[in-house]
């Protein structure tokens, strides 16, 4: 299958790479608005600055979606349209109604909509799964997701731009850990949260706490201030034991365990493509993100209506 790309920023390299690997997928085309970022391609595959005129030039068979966060529902909307698969970066979108649009839209078209939450693909947490006792219910989890923002962004400083980012660390690095405490208790609420934003409105860091219908608890820490890199989850069970899982726990260098998440990530993606169906995972990623932002906000009104009184 033709594989085309939209968006070289700093997160395509690892789907770029899975590509490159031995498998069912080629790259087939790129798309930037910037020159320099397309060069490189220029004489492997037909290189375009607008993602209408790859999806009107024809020849994919699916594409993969890592552009700023603001862009991914217009360009995932013109995808779906064209009735063509969709991979798409966390969040899949900024805003909740757009993100039910894209699966309204990816339903009636019969076209795949896919999420890309590359976390859930990590050997460390795949071994925590596998290795949790059946019949044993999970009583909490604690997901930390820790690090220094700017470490990690590159060029792409629109992650520190809350209007093009959707806000900070909650709606960037919250679907992710939202996706993974999904992933271990199913459907949840967010019953609290606790958010530090700077002088711009991005928040750097937040304490988002969630429930399930059945009782059980989990904790997310987010932080863009953090000295390093922590990327780490608890579970508590009810028979008293705890397991742990490190993301990073070895793999060595900076952001060396993206490259196998990214290949686990293309090899959902091309089964989705074969049993179809939309993916509604990122859907309520996005709207735990969009709890978190309201129950802040209503936190706030709460506060000052008891100081005006």
């Amino acid at each position: 299958m033709r594989i085309g790309v939209i968006g070289l920023g700093v997160i395509s390299r690892y789907y770029l790479a899975a590509l490159g690997e031995s498998g069912p997928l080629r790259l087939g085309a790129v798309c930037d608005v910037r020159p320099e970022a397309l060069a490189p391609y220029r004489d492997e595959v037909p290189c375009w600055r607008d993602h209408r005129d790859m999806i009107t030039a024809g020849g994919l068979d699916a594409v993969v979606v890592t552009v700023p966060n603001d862009q991914h529902a217009p360009v995932c909307l013109d995808l779906l349209d064209a009735g063509l698969p969709v991979c798409v970066e966390k969040p899949l979108a900024t805003r909740l109604p757009d993100g039910l649009a894209l699966a309204e839209l990816a339903a009636t078209r019969g076209a795949v909509l896919f999420t890309s939450f590359h976390r859930r693909y990590n050997a460390r947490i795949q071994a925590l799964v596998a290795s949790l006792p059946p019949g044993v219910p999970v009583e909490s989890v604690r997901v930390r997701y820790l690090e220094r923002i700017e470490d990690h962004v590159g060029e792409d400083e629109w992650y520190l731009d809350p209007l093009r980012c959707g806000g900070g660390c909650v709606a960037d690095n919250g679907p992710n850990a939202f996706d993974l405490v999904r992933l271990l208790l199913g459907t949840l609420q967010v019953s609290g949260v606790d958010i530090r934003r700077d002088a711009t409105g991005v928040d750097r860091a937040a304490v988002v706490r969630l429930a399930t219908e059945t009782g059980a608890l989990a904790t997310v820490e987010l932080d863009w201030d953090h000295p390093g890199e922590t990327k780490d989850v608890e579970v508590r069970l009810a028979d008293g034991t705890v397991r742990r899982a490190d993301m990073l726990a070895g793999f060595a260098g900076f952001k060396q365990s993206l490259w196998h998440e990214y290949a686990g990530v293309l090899r959902a993606f091309t089964q989705a493509i074969h049993t179809g169906g939309v993916d509604r995972d990122g859907l309520a990623a996005l709207a735990l993100v969009d709890a978190s932002y309201r129950v802040e906000h209503c936190s706030k009104v709460a506060a000052m209506v008891g100081r005006e009184r």
